[in-house]
């Protein structure tokens, strides 16, 4: 029975490269996915694309592809990644001309493009926002970009016509993963449960170190081994739906029922409706086995069939955050600290102008969880105050007035930090599938 190995080389855009450069050469891979991109991500790199039409594409993209590109045309390894974020199409071009300056040759790259609806999002202003129900006209004056969380058709595509390397833009993470095993086995969506096992591999390999102990880890109660060297998984699938995720066996991590089940539970609103590009996958029933050190099987994964529309991510520009940041060693700095904390809550209430959303906190005292029992002295505390305003100089005078704590007291202050960031908000509507127009463009090094 025809089978494959898949591997994941990324959970989020910034993740380690050593692992995945280590999963390729020894893993006996078939294909490695690179998963990158967050709500935030894309829209930022938007953003980036207007200012510069080469850009878009994820920053980090080239430097994996120097590393990846070689050893995956050694150990023919197939390439896909979600990395392409804003700008697949100029993504395909460097990574050709990188392709070239290596010296590797009959490479095909695809591009899956379609996601960015952008240039539609005025027909959908009477959508409401899933997050609020609010109409989406009730942003209309800050809406940034919209992009579609597409399935695995493009990849799927893109593979049959003999891609060697895959590029999209917003792909939802399992489905990355899902599309070599449509294309290799012939999944067809009407195949209920091999989409939701396809989706359940999808879903435990997407955020890599995660399912190997990296999420898991937590001292004394869920001890991981050797997590400073955490391998990334992968899962060796059969044209049947049968299979099982592991790890390097000298790689650092593990893999256990216990991780597993935790990844599988990670961002997963309703188990028994998963809803996805591709399907909606059940996972009520999934359980799994230990079959070796490392070795875990699954089963009973199921879904239904997929929705008639995809959700779409509309990103829009929602103020400015100001951040001022200072620290009090020494003894009696708590007390010094929790005097700084009134003394700018009475300051910003002098401003001349509404702050949103405002934290004053003593990070590592009373920032994760408010107390109020201040019964033990730490040694250094520091205290960080952040606001939401509707303009970037507000948010400056903001920051400013942490800063200006130096001289103005409690005494002993230092490190003093301050910053001011646009913040890009996430509303999310739903689109008929038929008004996305899917594509794949490809070049051949």
């Amino acid at each position: 029975m025809k089978k494959i190995r898949i591997g994941c080389g990324a959970g989020y855009a910034g993740d380690r490269l050593d692992p995945a450069l280590e999963l390729i050469a020894k893993g006996n891979l078939d294909y490695i996915c690179f998963e990158g991109l967050a709500e935030r991500t894309i829209a930022l790199a938007q953003q980036e694309k207007k200012s510069n039409l080469k850009l878009g594409y994820n920053d980090l993209l080239l430097y994996r592809m120097e590393k990846v590109l070689p050893l995956a045309y050694k150990h023919r390894t197939k390439v896909i990644t979600n990395m392409g974020a804003a700008n697949p199409l100029e993504a395909i071009k460097e990574i050709g001309k990188l392709a070239v300056s290596l010296d590797l040759h009959n490479i095909k790259i695809a591009a899956v493009i379609g996601d960015d609806c952008s240039d539609k999002i005025e027909d959908y202003l009477q959508c409401p926002i899933l997050e609020t129900g609010a109409l989406l006209s009730s942003l209309k004056e800050h809406i940034l970009s919209a992009n579609a969380y597409l399935g695995g058709d493009g990849i799927v595509e893109a593979l049959a016509n003999g891609a060697d390397i895959v590029i999209t833009g917003r792909v939802a993470d399992p489905s990355l993963f899902l599309a070599p095993m449509q294309y290799e086995f012939g999944w067809e969506h009407s195949q209920t449960k091999l989409m939701g096992t396809g989706t359940l591999i999808g879903h435990l390999l997407e955020c890599a170190g995660q399912v190997t102990g990296g999420y898991f880890a937590d001292p004394g109660k869920k001890e991981v081994p050797d997590l400073w060297d955490l391998g990334f998984p992968f899962v060796e699938v059969y044209e049947d739906g049968n299979g099982f995720i592991s790890k390097l066996q000298d790689a650092g991590g593990l893999v256990t029922p216990a991780t597993c089940t935790e990844q599988l539970l990670y961002e997963i609103h309703d188990p028994a409706n998963y809803i996805t590009p591709d399907c909606t996958a059940d996972f009520s029933k999934v359980m799994f086995y230990q079959d070796d050190k490392d070795k875990v099987v699954f089963k009973d994964a199921n879904s239904k069939t997929a929705t008639d529309t995809y959700k779409v991510s509309v990103a829009y520009s929602n103020g400015f955050l100001g951040e001022g940041e200072i620290s009090y060693g020494g003894a009696n700095c708590l007390e010094r600290g929790l005097l700084a904390k009134k003394i700018m809550a009475k300051r910003l209430k002098l401003l001349p102008f509404e702050i949103l959303d405002m934290r004053i906190d003593l990070i590592g005292v009373d920032a994760l969880i408010k107390r109020s029992n201040y019964s033990s002295e730490p040694s250094e505390v520091r205290l960080r105050v952040a606001g939401k305003t509707p303009l970037r100089n507000q948010a400056q005078q903001l920051a400013n007035e942490v800063e200006a704590l130096y001289t103005n007291g409690p005494a002993g202050g230092g490190g003093a930090t301050k910053k001011v960031s646009e913040v890009v908000a996430i509303a999310s509507i739903l689109v008929p599938k038929s008004d996305i127009d899917l594509s794949v463009t490809y070049i051949t090094t």
